[in-house]
């Protein structure tokens, strides 16, 4: 077991050439947001835009658009409906996000399995939330490509069939992750990142940041961390601590941590652990 700490951040966190420009920082296609789950791809995509990703596009249903506009006009904004446009974003696109507050309907699954099978295996792939579902229930095929499942615990007893109490043996966790071929960020009270060669622990948290849309600002942060920095299982390690030390560092003064309050600090936390 390795510890993620504040010099994991360190170690990935780099300081940006003078000569770079949007482009050296990655392109994140996210899906998902359905009529009622907007705010999850809300929050998503700001965690990503806000983690220093040099393009951002989001693929949602169209009653999202406004809000999401008003919350982020860095954003690029399209329908998740129109099926030509999502096979572009994803195609166009260094690392996909997908699942947050996508549902679990056919409109769902039927927008998943075109995600899925427009992937290619240089690209990266975040698989977070209600795609975790929709993934285990219809036994859906995975694509050769760099795959990072972020499930809370409930989601991981579904995809991997292990019990919340027996999610506590690494190597059974560990034993999934190799068959699943793919970065699992186990998220908990202490999340475990499991790798091809490790596993690591986060050593922040707080129950303050027990609220919804945690997992949304997470999966978004892994998102903008991956596309950014060229070590992937550090990216990964170091978006699960800065999500964290964030909200360790505001829970001091609030009994309870709003995801958008972590996302407004990320930049100053990277600009803090830059080296």
């Amino acid at each position: 077991m390795k510890y993620i700490t504040e010099a994991t951040a360190k170690q990935t966190i780099r300081i940006r050439p003078t000569d770079s420009f949007k482009g050296t920082y990655g392109h994140i296609t996210l899906v998902g947001g359905s009529q009622n789950f907007g705010g999850a791809i809300i929050m998503a995509t700001m965690a990503a835009v806000y983690s220093g990703a040099g393009l951002v596009t989001t693929l949602t249903d169209p009653v999202n658009r406004t809000s999401l506009h008003a919350q982020l006009p860095e954003a690029m904004v399209a329908d998740y409906h129109d099926e030509a446009m999502l096979k572009s974003s994803v195609s166009g696109a260094d690392v996909i996000v997908i699942g947050c507050g996508l549902g679990t309907d056919d409109d769902a699954l039927n927008i998943l399995k075109t995600v899925l099978d427009t992937v290619q295996p240089d690209q990266k792939i975040i698989i977070d939330g209600s795609a975790i579902t929709l993934i285990a229930t219809h036994h859906l095929s995975l694509p050769k490509a760099h795959l990072i499942f972020t499930p809370h615990q409930m989601e991981w007893k579904r995809l991997s069939g292990i019990s919340l109490p027996d999610q506590a043996d690494v190597d059974k966790n560990k034993a999934v992750r190799d068959q699943l071929n793919a970065t699992v960020v186990l998220k908990s009270s202490h999340t475990q990142v499991y790798t091809a060669n490790d596993v690591f622990e986060n050593t922040t948290g707080t129950p303050a940041q027990a609220t919804g849309g945690m997992g949304d600002t997470l999966a978004g942060m892994i998102g903008g961390f991956v596309a950014q920095f060229s070590n992937v299982d550090l990216a990964v390690a170091s978006a699960v601590y800065a999500h964290s030390a964030i909200a360790d560092e505001l829970a001091q003064h609030q009994y309870v941590v709003l995801p958008h309050q972590i996302i407004h600090h990320i930049p100053e936390f990277m600009k803090a652990n830059e080296a």
